[in-house]
């Protein structure tokens, strides 16, 4: 075994095992929570699902390409490859739907009481599991059509290609399916995710107006860049890098890998690597985010209220 295999080895199961234990231990958390009855709120309900979203990716996808890199290839049959690489599309997917719905959630919710998008923050909030069952719904339903179209089209003689994950393969008879395939899953990937960056810029531009608004009634000792809100902003532009950044690398890369038929070894395991990025370290971004959003909620009321008194 050279070096870089022995690198390239190291790196997947540090991945894998650091997505497991992120992913495994919130959901648990939360679960616990649930089970001693405590309501869980639509922030909770939404974490819990871009988690069980990561999971699966994690199990799909990181381990079985963990195991072949140990010298484990080839262990599944056709249908059970191309049930691995449905789970892995519905993980995919449902981590970028739910990660857009967190952020606009949030966009919703640190608008201003005059803004017209205030009154959906009380209809999102009530019905966000409704929502979250939606799009699960609808993943499932979507690539379920890729997963069919497969499985119906495995008699053809017609073979266009063959791709290989290592740990299985796949033989796919015509273009149709990828085609399908971009319709389906790619574009509604590429509207979640322009749809995340817009929020999280409003909720950016929220943020920095109210910062100029409060900003006489602080104590001019207390610096700028440690406000309640310079740091929200930081971490909202943390998560969307990383999500965006993780995912439409990815993208690219998968993009070139298929319609160029292109198996450089090189870009296959980077490509590899950054699919599992935002799954495997995503948790621990989210959390952080999520905390100081929640700090900041007690900020901006007792804010509000001074301003109220001026």
């Amino acid at each position: 075994m050279d070096f870089w295999n022995l690198a390239i080895i190291i790196i997947f199961l540090s991945q894998t095992t650091t997505g497991i234990l992120g992913n495994f231990s919130l959901i648990f958390y939360y679960l616990y929570l649930y089970c001693k009855e405590w309501t869980l709120k639509p922030r909770d309900l939404i974490l819990m699902n871009i988690m069980a979203a990561n999971a699966l990716v994690i199990l799909s996808a990181g381990v079985p390409q963990t195991m072949a890199l140990l010298g484990f290839k080839y262990f599944l049959s056709d249908f059970g490859c191309k049930l691995l690489v449905y789970i892995q599309g519905l993980g995919r997917s449902m981590s970028i739907g739910t990660a857009c719905l967190l952020s606009v959630f949030q966009a919703l919710t640190i608008s201003s009481r005059k803004s017209c998008w205030k009154n959906h923050k009380f209809k999102v909030e009530k019905n966000i599991s409704c929502h979250i069952s939606l799009l699960w719904i609808m993943y499932m339903f979507i690539n379920f059509i890729y997963f069919a179209y497969t499985l119906v089209n495995r008699n053809s003689k017609n073979v266009t290609r063959k791709r290989d994950y290592e740990y299985c393969s796949i033989v796919e008879y015509d273009e149709i399916g990828s085609l399908l395939y971009a319709a389906l899953v790619v574009c509604p990937e590429v509207f979640f995710s322009v749809l995340m960056a817009w929020s999280s810029g409003s909720m950016t531009i929220i943020l920095y107006r109210h910062k100029q608004r409060v900003q006489h009634i602080r104590s001019t000792h207390v610096s700028i860049r440690n406000s309640p809100e310079s740091r929200i902003t930081q971490n909202i532009l943390t998560l969307v890098i990383t999500f965006l950044a993780f995912y439409t690398l990815s993208s690219i890369l998968r993009g070139y890998i298929t319609l160029l038929y292109n198996n450089n070894w090189w870009l296959v395991n980077i490509n590899r690597f950054t699919s599992l990025c935002f799954p495997s370290f995503g948790p621990f971004v989210l959390i952080n985010n999520y905390s100081i959003v929640s700090r900041f909620s007690l900020v901006w009321i007792r804010n509000k209220h001074h301003l109220c008194t001026f």
